[in-house]
């Protein structure tokens, strides 16, 4: 120990105190990204949720009222068959009915 460090003890007490902040520093630094990540989707919420809306109404669009009455159809045709198709080995009569019923749609 010199008569400077007596003298200027802050001098020696620099480099003690640059590591702490520099440590500080490097802790707080992914903390402070992660804070303004989420300001940035908190901010822009309405923004993105409304662009991941068109991107899904872009890759999947919506149906029509024919399509979907078409679709209902045919699920109720095939459940018609598949009674039938059950129906088959104890009552072949009601069996070949409902067939008949399935195929008229």
């Amino acid at each position: 120990m010199t008569f400077l460090n007596i003298a200027f003890p802050a001098t020696s007490a620099l480099p003690v105190a640059e590591v702490a902040i520099s440590s500080l520093v490097a802790a707080a630094r992914p903390l402070i990204g992660l804070s303004i990540l989420t300001t940035m989707l908190l901010v822009f919420k309405p923004l993105i949720t409304g662009m991941l809306r068109a991107l899904k109404l872009a890759v999947f669009p919506n149906k029509t009222r024919e399509e979907k009455s078409a679709m209902r159809n045919l699920r109720s045709m095939l459940a018609v068959r598949n009674i039938a198709n059950e129906l088959d080995s104890t009552s072949p009569n009601m069996a070949a009915e409902l067939r008949a019923l399935a195929a008229r749609g």
